[in-house]
């Protein structure tokens, strides 16, 4: 089952790529350069260190926010799932955020914190953190009620239901959020870059296209994906490996 999986992943990959190359060599528009000629310049600006030095830039307000997010947004979501007068008060504003355009905030934030790294973050975290808050409350209600008894009826205090019961009963649903809470964060990363001041990989993408240098922009987007993609795969491989047999996946509010 694994190498069919796989199997099908490079299939599906193959077929993207052919119709990728076929629309550049139609081409279908004068900016869409073909399969082989983004990797060319994927390739170039691999060796000449382009690349390296933007995603060292890229990835501190990605570092930054997601580790905000993560550790605000579980803390939040256990208090939420927790108290029913929490839930009330803060689940709607999170809803909303999941909701909302967020973008059309980017404007308020850069004249509130200006064009550096503090806007990039806030970006990144109000991109990431609604979805880790929902996870993580809708996690922790659905816990059970005959674990919570079992632990009361065995005289565990309440931090100890909290600590030895209900977080790892809510675990692989809160792995599930944090993960979909990082795929977020790499849109508001880029997003913050090409939004608010051009840097890291959002800088290449930028210069490119004002310079009609197509292949570059397109190798740029693609590397973002890739990365993306393999991140997304090795934290679902993490999760399959520390919550084996648990059923998992986004629990909506």
């Amino acid at each position: 089952m694994p190498n069919r999986s796989l199997v099908l992943k490079v299939l599906s990959a193959v077929i993207v790529f052919s119709a990728w190359e076929i629309a550049g060599r139609i081409p279908v528009s004068y900016a869409f350069p073909t399969f082989l000629e983004s990797m060319n310049a994927l390739v170039h600006m691999t060796i000449d260190g382009r690349l390296f030095s933007a995603y060292a830039e890229t990835l501190q307000p990605l570092a930054v926010g997601i580790a905000i997010s993560a550790t605000l947004g579980i803390a939040l979501g256990l208090w939420i799932g927790l108290s029913s007068w929490f839930d009330w008060l803060f689940s709607p504003i999170f809803i909303v955020m999941q909701a909302a355009p967020l973008a059309a905030l980017i404007p308020l934030l850069v004249m509130a914190y200006g064009i550096g790294l503090t806007s990039k973050v806030f970006v990144v975290c109000i991109m990431a953190m609604p979805v880790i808050v929902l996870n993580t409350a809708g996690a922790v209600r659905n816990t059970p009620t005959s674990l919570t008894e079992m632990g009361r009826s065995f005289l565990a205090s309440d931090y100890e239901v909290i600590l030895k019961i209900i977080i790892p009963a809510a675990s692989p649903v809160i792995f599930s959020g944090l993960r979909l809470g990082i795929s977020a964060g790499f849109i508001g990363a880029i997003l913050s870059e090409l939004k608010i001041t051009p840097t890291g990989i959002g800088d290449i993408i930028t210069y490119s296209r004002s310079i009609a240098d197509y292949p570059s922009m397109y190798a740029a987007i693609f590397s973002i994906i890739f990365l993306a993609v393999l991140f997304l795969n090795l934290l679902e491989k993490i999760e399959a490996t520390l919550f084996a047999g648990n059923v998992r996946g986004y629990v909506s509010d």
